[in-house]
């Protein structure tokens, strides 16, 4: 039995990732979140959770999983806790030789002729200065953690638009923001949640990042 761990499991991601992986067999799955109460709501009253802040969890608590998913959200003003919060799993899974899977921003994949990166449009995006604080923190996030050689990391990036819906079709990529057919760079969180329970019973990505992006409706 592989025993999971998902941070932010209440969340948008976080929550359809649990949902997900808690009907695999062979996968014990346990929502790590902030708020009990809130996640039951979510997850439902037998959903079974781990709550506290994560940053006051001690390593030896976290230390029971296999695998971790870091589908942490916050507040654009406290987006510096992504980078602090990939630290303490990267020190964690080098004494205990646990798999992670990041959930990154789209902010640092790359994008027109130039390949610049993305974060450049979203930067020219309308009213961006009230929360383009949390893709700048999710590129030094992956930044940091291209720099890390041993511990088993992977990063998944979403296309530009990620939102509530089922799983699609769809197509993966490596640095370079994807479209469909239709010119439309998105992809939903039932497609996010069927790749990362994938990593999870098949891995095939390792000290790298990924991106995706649905291609059906």
């Amino acid at each position: 039995m592989t025993k999971v761990g998902i941070i932010g499991a209440s969340g948008m991601a976080g929550s359809a990732i649990y949902k997900l992986a808690a009907a695999q067999p062979g996968l014990d799955v346990t929502g790590i979140v902030r708020h009990e109460g809130k996640a039951k709501k979510v997850l439902g009253d037998d959903a079974q959770l781990l709550s506290g802040d994560i940053f006051v969890i001690i390593d030896s608590v976290l230390a029971r999983f296999d695998v971790i998913i870091d589908a942490y959200g916050t507040n654009p003003a406290n987006a510096e806790r992504h980078i602090k919060l990939a630290e303490k799993l990267i020190s964690l899974a080098r004494k205990d030789k646990i798999r992670l899977i990041f959930i990154l921003g789209a902010g640092s994949l790359q994008t027109g002729n130039d390949r610049h990166l993305f974060i450049k449009d979203i930067e020219k995006m309308p009213d961006s200065e009230n929360w383009i604080n949390t893709p700048r923190q999710q590129l030094k996030e992956l930044q940091y953690l291209e720099a890390i050689t041993d511990v088993d990391w992977v990063g998944i990036s979403p296309a530009a638009n990620f939102e509530p819906g089922p799983v699609s079709d769809y197509k993966l990529g490596k640095d370079e923001l994807l479209f469909n057919e239709q010119g439309e760079s998105k992809v939903t969180t039932g497609t996010v949640a069927e790749i990362v329970v994938s990593e999870i019973l098949a891995p095939q990505y390792h000290q790298e990042r990924f991106t995706v992006v649905n291609t059906g409706n």
